[in-house]
């Protein structure tokens, strides 16, 4: 577990990532086979692109490549100034208000994606397609920030690779620390966040072809599911939010009465 998390918090971040991680997924289906074949959260690929795009001399791929890239670092841009602000409180974990407010921007701009989704028909070209595109990575660049700031012990939502590599090392490295429940636990939340991506982009797949109008609602439920989470799992409890000293003084006055 990270440093500050509750028993309750360890699970509920575990949930967190596995559900941010499906609607990244979803979002990465959609950009790639509608979106002029970029991804809206994988910027290793899409800075390959940038240089096939040149290799090959095309002009549409390098504008798609380089709207996605962007779009991401104005996302991480923006979800780190919000999230990281300072609550009026001291908390004892990773949820605050402002990171609330960061996954509520996101909310807001899938949203907007998603109006444009479906105005075009879910086939979007030309000036629309680049639109969907900056909102798209945005969005995933916003979800990035804030896993960052909730510290979700060697987990990604939106680039797996490093998941992937922590978990295969923290297997394959010896030690008196192996067994610990730290580690394990950290290589569970990395295990349920491949999974979640196979299983987001499963399902996405299935409704991109059979229904695609209802893909955007992927990771648009995967936000609610985790706004709500954090509100009753991880948000700081009313009496936790009492300053010391005035709850201090609560109980001598309780004792003496």
């Amino acid at each position: 577990m990270s440093e500050g998390e509750r028993p309750a918090g360890a699970w509920a971040l575990t949930i967190i990532a596995g559900v941010l991680t499906i609607g990244s997924a979803a979002t990465d289906i959609m950009a790639f086979t509608r979106l002029g074949n970029v991804f809206a959260s994988v910027m290793t690929s899409n800075i390959v692109f940038l240089g096939l795009a040149a290799a090959r001399h095309s002009g549409t791929l390098a504008g798609h490549a380089a709207v996605s890239f962007a779009g991401y670092a104005a996302g991480v841009f923006a979800g780190s100034r919000l999230a990281r602000r300072p609550a009026r409180r001291d908390t004892d974990g990773p949820w605050t208000p402002w990171v609330a407010a960061a996954l509520a921007a996101e909310t807001v701009v899938l949203a907007g994606f998603t109006i444009g989704w479906e105005v075009t028909g879910t086939h979007p070209t030309g000036g629309p397609q680049l639109v969907l595109i900056a909102l798209a990575t945005i969005a995933m660049g916003l979800q990035s920030a804030v896993v960052v700031v909730l510290n979700i012990s060697g987990v990604g939502t939106t680039y797996l690779t490093g998941t992937l590599t922590s978990l295969i090392d923290s297997l394959a490295s010896p030690g008196p620390e192996r067994g610990t429940a730290q580690r394990r636990q950290a290589n569970l939340r990395r295990a349920v966040a491949l999974a979640a991506l196979v299983a987001g982009a499963l399902l996405a797949g299935l409704l991109i072809s059979a229904a695609p109008a209802a893909v955007p609602a992927i990771p648009l439920a995967a936000l609610v599911i985790v706004l709500t989470i954090g509100r009753r799992l991880l948000a700081p409890r009313a009496e936790e939010k009492q300053p010391a000293v005035r709850r201090g003084d609560s109980q001598a006055e309780a004792s003496h009465n």
